[in-house]
């Protein structure tokens, strides 16, 4: 299974303007913010939560998220960077044990857990391996290092060993992460595409990704460049083609388009 969604669902700019034109958006313009989740998870299969980075919610929120979605929906979420930032991967029991007494009332909804490392952090394997020690084996846990020094053929060992995902990452329709097979399935984030309107993904990029997607493994691929719908734009695309592949892919709605798929 292929699952494609969107880094987040709570853009502003997903819903048209009064009188303007819906091409790209996800949200009526009448609907209001708090039917936005209802909303998505009957277009989407998958989504990724950003905001859990910056403010990880009460487990009473990720329980509501459970409740508010259907059956066989998936939450992939964004570790705290209290762990990441702040401390740094330095003491991760406490960090770690505190996100998943509150995401795991998502039940069978919790999907991965991304690990997005600070820029500035450079390689510290031990500390990577104490903090994977962390999760209990049915938390799948994918890295997004974005310091150059991680990427060795330790870290990748390391990873591997964990059954830890190595988050494969794009800028402007190429990578900036090695593309290591670290785990059974893989994590890819598609950060900001090269096409017009900008940051749009061209379609030749994102059959170059589609290419690169091991089969038959599952894959879980999240659209970041969020600004005018492009990411739901985007989501739409690749699924088009995944599906022409033959590959099995989640849910994901048809959005009209501005411009063909160049």
């Amino acid at each position: 299974m292929l699952w494609i969604g969107t880094s987040g669902w709570q853009y502003r700019d997903w819903r048209p303007a009064a009188g303007g034109d819906e091409t790209g958006h996800l949200y009526p313009a009448g609907l209001p913010q708090r039917l936005w989740l209802e909303h998505y998870a009957a277009r989407f299969d998958v989504v990724e939560v950003n905001n859990a980075f910056y403010r990880l919610p009460e487990r009473d929120t990720f329980a509501q998220w459970r409740d508010r979605t259907p059956g066989g929906f998936r939450f992939a979420v964004k570790m705290s960077r209290y762990l990441t930032h702040v401390k740094r991967l330095r003491e991760p029991a406490e960090p770690v044990a505190r996100f998943l007494g509150r995401a795991e009332a998502l039940g069978d909804k919790l999907g991965p857990v991304l690990l997005q490392l600070p820029p500035t952090l450079k390689a510290d394997l031990d500390a990577l391996d104490e903090t994977l020690r962390q999760f209990p084996p049915g938390v799948r846990v994918a890295v997004e290092p974005r310091h150059p020094t991680w990427f060795t053929g330790e870290c990748r060992d390391l990873l591997g060993s964990h059954d830890a995902a190595l988050c494969w990452a794009d800028r402007r329709g190429r990578p900036v992460t090695p593309l290591w097979q670290t785990a059974g399935w893989v994590y890819l984030r598609l950060h900001e595409g090269g096409a017009k309107p900008w940051p749009r993904y061209g379609r030749q990029a994102l059959r170059s990704w589609l290419g690169r997607l091991p089969v038959p493994q599952e894959g879980f691929v999240f659209f970041n460049n969020d600004p005018g719908g492009a990411a739901v734009v985007d989501a739409g695309v690749l699924a088009r083609q995944a599906a022409r592949a033959g590959r099995e892919v989640s849910r994901v709605p048809a959005v009209r388009q501005r411009h063909r798929e160049d």
